[in-house]
């Protein structure tokens, strides 16, 4: 069994890690977001202003935390249970 409390600790580093590298890759080099949504996101907005806020960075760290720890742990949960 893996240990489910540790995995999710691990998964909210990881992503806290990965959002902090992508905000400050927007933030210093904006003409890289039209490319990462067409091409990672598959949708094409038009982004006529950056909303680069303490409040947006802070907002969107624990919205993407929230996501990876409730899809690490229904990863783990489905481990866990389903049999070999």
């Amino acid at each position: 069994m893996i240990d489910t409390k540790n995995i999710l600790k691990v998964a909210a580093a990881w992503i806290s890690i990965v959002y902090v590298v992508c905000y400050i890759g927007v933030a210093l080099f904006p003409g890289i977001r039209p490319g990462f949504m067409r091409y990672a996101l598959h949708t094409d907005i038009d982004m006529s202003r950056d909303v680069l806020t303490l409040g947006t960075f802070l907002s969107g760290l624990v919205i993407w935390n929230v996501i990876a720890v409730l899809a690490v742990w229904l990863f783990v949960a489905l481990l866990n249970n389903i049999k070999k």
